[in-house]
């Protein structure tokens, strides 16, 4: 279109647009444009990390491989790091502090070493999904994908370094007179159930730590005290037995004893259902379900602010 001005010269005009007067909301839903990086709704969500799941299983691979990679011993530390860790604790509390209190020598070092191992499991799945988003910022903000990926790879990391475990377990607790049989089948729900609790766990943690980067110093004391909260190296209701049976609910209860006491159940023969507290497995797969829900739904209310900022 022109038109002729008083001298003779030719204006060019625009003609107007069809987007003429629409905001910015009405031109995106106008052009089916979205927000890049936006959070998908929670079924979408899941959609997608079933969608990445050989990502997150070659991932967790990769990084369980990486780990020793640099030690000449390489893969074995995995199974010699708790290992020497027990014998610290036998030595300290078995030996000098004398914590092996209601059991023989043939049931506490297969329960310390259970307790160790299982422990470690929760630990490490912790520690891993604090630095899950805040040390992996380049791959966050290099790739799109949905982040629950990390936490959960670093999780069946631990799991696949504790499998790895489980076979030293085994061989401890034939050496002290534990054989195979059918109870070390409930080995495998009391580990998907802790697999479940500590993959939310991370969660939890990896958003926390995603925003506050020293939480990663912070969280060494707050395992430290948890383990010698949950009865690693002793059991709980014989060392309290002289206090208010609270304090020994209240500690036995909690899921890191709830794991450690199933699979020391499953494994010991020494280690009958009398040490487990009422509706032990009832309240593993509460703990387990409670927080996995909770952990991953909000884990996903912060999808789109990961890497921001």
């Amino acid at each position: 279109m022109s038109d002729t001005t008083h001298d003779g010269a030719v204006a060019l005009s625009t003609p107007p647009s069809a987007d003429d007067g629409l905001n910015s909301a009405e031109l995106a839903a106008k052009y089916g444009l979205t927000v890049s990086g936006a959070r998908p709704g929670l079924f979408e969500y899941i959609r997608q990390l079933w969608g990445r799941r050989h990502f997150i299983m070659a991932f967790s691979r990769a990084k369980l491989t990486a780990q020793y990679s640099q030690a000449k011993l390489g893969q074995l530390w995995q199974v010699a790091t708790p290992l020497l860790n027990a014998l610290v604790y036998y030595l300290i509390f078995g030996l000098i502090l004398g914590t092996r209190k209601g059991m023989t020598q043939e049931v506490f070092i297969p329960f310390l070493v259970t307790g160790v191992f299982v422990f470690t499991f929760t630990q490490s799945s912790v520690m891993a999904g604090v630095r899950a988003i805040s040390g992996n910022l380049g791959l966050v903000r290099a790739l799109h994908f949905p982040r629950a990926s990390l936490p959960i790879s670093f999780s069946l990391q631990q799991l696949q370094q504790l499998l790895f475990s489980m076979i030293v377990l085994g061989a401890v607790a034939i050496a002290f007179g534990s054989y195979p049989s059918l109870s070390w089948l409930l080995i495998v729900p009391a580990l998907v159930m802790q697999f479940v609790f500590n993959t939310g766990l991370a969660l939890i943690m990896a958003r926390l730590g995603s925003k506050t980067p020293d939480l990663a110093q912070l969280m060494p004391f707050v395992m430290r005290t948890w383990m010698y909260a949950s009865g690693v190296m002793f059991s709980i209701p014989v060392m309290l037995k002289d206090k208010p049976d609270w304090i020994a609910n209240v500690l036995q209860y909690n899921p890191a004893a709830i794991y450690m006491d199933l699979v020391r159940f499953a494994l010991i023969d020494g280690y009958g259902s009398g040490n487990l507290p009422a509706h032990v497995w009832i309240v593993a797969l509460a703990w387990a379900v409670l927080v996995g829900l909770v952990g991953f739904v909000y884990f996903w209310k912060a999808e789109e602010r990961y890497g921001r900022g």
